[in-house]
């Protein structure tokens, strides 16, 4: 591989490697820090391809580093292959589970992996073939949607050595992102009671549940009182048994989300603040236990275009007639005007919506738009300039999480994307490689951005990540 033209011309080539494994992924969805076979399986393939592959990192036996090359600049690309809880469903343009209550990938990241895998697979042949002197190399990343294992990856040094790293996500277009999204701390309150006959004796009980219900309703009083980007949202996860019992026991979990750190920071010590005054008024003991933290996303404009120049190098995804059916009946099944509210977030307008799929190149979208979302690709992007590309991988009205991205994230649609999605990472990639000045003006403007917010991992020093076996829950 000579050339841009060259890799193109491989990855088409090696196709079926790649959608034969973001399949297998598919079909065998694993939770956060689950994620055996899916992790096994991208470390074997990039070892067989030659590259040093380093398993078990961060405390983390689902995440690896592979790596191909020395010297700078290091280039890195992260990648992720966890699913989503009770999200089983047919590759199949209807709702239906291939087994009920299980989990799927309903973020597409059977694709997000594979995507990065591809690229890095093409680099190293472009490296080898060149002479090009520097690194290359892929992180096996577990737990993007419950648990955040780059935080943890961020906090032990891993991507301290970076000069620049690429991210993909499946969605609705193909762009790159130069908005942000924000940062979230994510906590579990357990409050411990004293049980009690609830209709013979109820004034001998402290009910925890009275504690976790006081908590819940001083957070929704506090909404009034927080910046816009703020969200709080919660889940009651043990509500105690029996009714007639004062339960003793009760517990909910809470993510505060907002864009700034020092106003995360702020907005989550005012919830703590919280709980502590339920646990005073029901006479109750309070337990913090940390879950996850997250920083804010820093989308690097220089990098975003670079990668929307090679977009229109690459030239646009094709559908054909059957996807464009696939994708509509996916559509029809959402509530009216799903797609209109979806595509109104890009700044579409009605004529967009003339397909179900959309396939063009957009430059990106989102510039000065602070996305309501986390993920933990943000601490990879406050340690090296970091620009997450998206392709069409999902029809107009699939909702995220949901069942119509399960369904194209197991067929042509969503390969189509992710093969698109692993071209421009490629060749942007080797525009780092050989543009050092490029290379430079990307690191300016993070290292501008970093000077004015200094990063500070979230994560306490004492937490370590849930460590699972095979075939443990």
């Amino acid at each position: 591989m000579k050339n841009k033209a060259d890799v193109i011309e491989w990855l088409e080539e090696n196709r079926k490697i790649f959608t034969d494994m973001a399949d297998a992924i598919w079909q065998r969805p694993e939770l956060a820090f689950h994620e055996f076979f899916a992790s096994a399986l991208q470390a074997d393939f990039l070892e067989e391809q030659g590259f040093r592959v380093t398993r078990d990192v961060a405390g983390i036996n689902t995440a690896f580093i592979a790596e191909y090359g020395q010297g700078s600049p290091v280039i890195a690309f992260a990648g992720e292959y966890d699913a989503l809880p009770a999200l089983s469903q047919k590759a199949a343009p209807i709702k239906e589970a291939l087994a009920p209550g299980a989990a799927g990938h309903g973020c597409g990241h059977n694709l997000l992996g594979t995507a990065h895998v591809a690229a890095v697979a093409a680099l190293k042949g472009w490296m080898a073939e060149n002479h090009i002197n520097g690194t290359l190399r892929y992180y096996g990343c577990p737990a993007e949607e419950a648990g955040g294992a780059k935080t943890y990856m961020a906090r032990d040094g891993l991507f301290d050595d970076l000069d620049a790293a690429f991210n993909f996500h499946p969605l609705y277009a193909n762009t790159a992102s130069k908005g942000s999204m924000i940062g979230v701390n994510t906590l579990r309150f357990r409050f411990h009671g004293r049980s009690a006959h609830a209709g013979a004796a109820p004034h001998l009980g402290r009910s925890a549940l009275d504690a976790v219900e006081l908590l819940n309703i001083g957070i929704n009083y506090l909404r009034e009182h927080v910046t816009p980007d703020v969200r709080m949202h919660y889940s009651i996860t043990n509500g105690g048994g029996a009714p007639n019992v004062v339960p003793a026991e009760a517990e909910g979990v809470y993510m505060i989300r907002a864009h700034q750190p020092d106003n995360l920071r702020e907005v989550t010590q005012r919830v703590r603040k919280i709980a502590q005054g339920a646990a005073l008024m029901t006479e109750t003991e309070v337990e913090e236990i940390f879950v996850a933290a997250l920083s804010s996303m820093l989308n690097n404009h220089t990098l975003a275009d670079l990668q929307y120049a090679n977009m229109q190098e690459v030239g646009p995804i094709i559908w054909s007639d059957s996807e464009l059916d696939f994708a509509r009946q996916i559509n029809q099944a959402y509530p009216p005007g799903t797609d209109a509210a979806i595509m109104a977030d890009y700044g579409f307008t009605a004529e967009k919506l003339s397909a179900p799929l959309l396939g063009e190149n957009y430059a990106p979208l989102d510039e000065g738009k602070i996305a309501t979302g986390s993920t933990d690709v943000g601490d990879l992007s406050w340690k090296t300039p970091v620009s997450m590309l998206t392709t069409a991988c999902w029809s107009l009205a699939s909702v995220g999480h949901s069942w119509g991205v399960v369904a194209t994230s197991g067929m042509s649609i969503g390969h189509k994307g992710m093969l698109h999605a692993a071209k421009v990472m490629a060749l942007s990639a080797i525009d780092l490689y050989t543009q050092p000045e490029t290379l430079r003006r990307a690191r300016a403007e993070f290292e501008k951005q970093l000077k004015a917010h200094p990063y500070v991992n979230p994560i306490p020093a004492h937490i370590q990540p849930p460590r699972f076996e095979p075939g443990q829950e």
